[in-house]
């Protein structure tokens, strides 16, 4: 698999990150999550917001460790990382060692983190991908990692929905929480479903990039559900962020 984040080396069996202001590098075993432009984007906006220094963050969803290490390296606290994926919490902890970084990851749901709370900043890159039966996954390489690291319900929002709903719970007060996530999974409906439980929320940052392995297999079943317009092949990620005040 190819990624277009800067900085990302594949070979057969790792991909090497740089990320701003992350760790110097990580690795990424088969199997497991590879950051991409979400991930940078994620880094970049908790960075921009310079939240992190002397937090107690929490990362959810947590993959590689990727956006766990970036928190750490720019002078949290404390980092709990919160990972379902057995292969990818391995991957997590071997690079939170490598890098001597003050993160401890938890094998388990993102649900996991209500037993640590409450935390400062609170980061999350959940599966956001909408997914049905009948979409067509054939042409989505191995290496693009496990299909659970993406696919989220036939809305996009099996992750996002219950999140928006626990967020007040799970933040510190004056917290904030960042999630970064496509269009396809409904940015108004994750700022109104965080808005609902108190909290101050809006979109602080977006990109637009070019469909990856997983859109572009699944784009002619977006578009026969009426989420995609025929033809296009880019997608729009957002960061939302929500502030406990």
């Amino acid at each position: 698999m190819t990624t277009v984040l800067p900085g990302v080396y594949t070979d057969d069996a790792f991909a090497r990150t740089e990320a701003s202001d992350g760790p110097a590098a990580i690795s990424v075993a088969d199997g497991v999550y590879r950051p991409q432009e979400d991930s940078a984007l994620l880094i970049d906006t908790l960075l921009d917001a310079g939240r992190a220094e002397g937090s107690r963050v929490a990362d959810l969803c947590s993959g590689s460790g990727v956006v766990a290490l970036a928190a750490a390296a720019q002078g949290a606290a404390s980092v709990a990382a919160f990972e379902r994926s057995p292969r990818a919490v391995m991957c997590a902890r071997a690079n939170a060692a490598a890098a001597g970084a003050n993160v401890r990851v938890h094998r388990g749901s993102w649900t996991r983190a209500a037993e640590f709370a409450p935390f400062d900043v609170i980061t999350c890159n959940p599966p956001y991908v909408p997914f049905a039966e009948d979409a067509d996954d054939r042409q989505i390489p191995r290496a693009a990692g496990p299909d659970t690291a993406w696919n989220a319900g036939r809305d996009g929002r099996q992750v996002l929905d219950p999140l928006c709903e626990s967020a007040p719970d799970l933040l510190a007060a004056g917290g904030t929480m960042f999630i970064v996530h496509s269009e396809f999974a409904d940015a108004d409906r994750t700022v109104g479903g965080l808005r609902a439980g108190g909290l101050h929320a809006e979109v602080v940052a977006e990109q637009w990039i070019p469909f990856g392995p997983v859109l572009t297999a699944r784009a002619h079943w977006l578009e026969r559900v009426g989420l995609l317009e025929a033809g296009r092949r880019e997608e729009r990620l957002v960061v939302v962020r929500a502030d406990r005040v």
